[in-house]
């Protein structure tokens, strides 16, 4: 299938250039004879005591399994998607030096469910995969509760061996509120399972941020 395995699992770090922390996020996928799992998780390093970062502050994690017994069918693109978000953060200041809060917040778990819809070039180099999915959030009715989404990948961009341009993009409701977020990622391949490049994110009234915002990062990816 080209570049694409059954099974990989990479770990990227992240420096985020708009807010000045580490990133570090373990992905994986696999596939099998019933669909395939996504996986990720995300944490950010910017817990602090004074001006040193001493943890992580924030966590959160995704899982994705699409269900497909019809792969032989007319209808193999299309998937059945499950899906589990949810994380928690923290705010502040470990220091305790007065005027200085610090306190903590939820992700809110959401529970996802729809369908999955993919598209490949014939040597499975170029990817898509278009997804509209039911969402659920514990505790947070929204007004609209659905997700739609698409995620990419286009391998040896340009004709160039070892460039990959890949990311996501998501559109959802929360609350009353509409949020969007894209993270395009584009990676070169110095040898057999490390990579260098970095992404970009793009969000409109995600965590906390109104309005527009770009965040660009530089970072390595090591595939397992």
């Amino acid at each position: 299938m080209g570049w694409m395995a059954s099974a990989q699992t990479n770990f990227q770090t992240f420096y985020d250039l708009g807010r000045g922390h580490f990133t570090t996020t373990l992905e994986g996928f696999h596939q099998d004879n019933w669909g395939n799992t996504f996986f990720f998780i995300d944490y950010d390093y910017n817990n602090k005591d004074g001006n040193k970062v001493v943890s992580p502050n924030n966590t959160y994690f995704e899982i994705a399994r699409c269900l497909n017994f019809w792969s032989e069918s007319a209808l193999a693109p299309l998937s059945l998607q499950v899906e589990y978000n949810g994380g928690f953060g923290t705010w502040g200041n470990l220091s305790g030096l007065p005027g200085i809060d610090y306190g903590a917040f939820p992700v809110n778990s959401a529970f996802l469910f729809g369908f999955d819809y993919f598209l490949h070039s014939a040597n499975f180099n170029n990817t898509l995969n278009l997804k509209v999915l039911y969402k659920h959030f514990v505790n947070l009715a929204s007004k609209v509760p659905l997700q739609f989404t698409a995620v990419w990948g286009l391998q040896d961009l340009f004709g160039l061996k070892g460039l990959r341009f890949s990311g996501f993009a998501d559109f959802w409701c929360e609350g009353s509120n509409l949020v969007f977020l894209s993270e395009p990622q584009l990676w070169f391949q110095l040898f057999d399972h490390f990579n260098i490049g970095g992404e970009v994110e793009l969000s409109y009234n995600f965590a906390g941020m109104q309005g527009f915002n770009v965040m660009p990062c530089i970072g390595t990816k090591w595939v397992f």
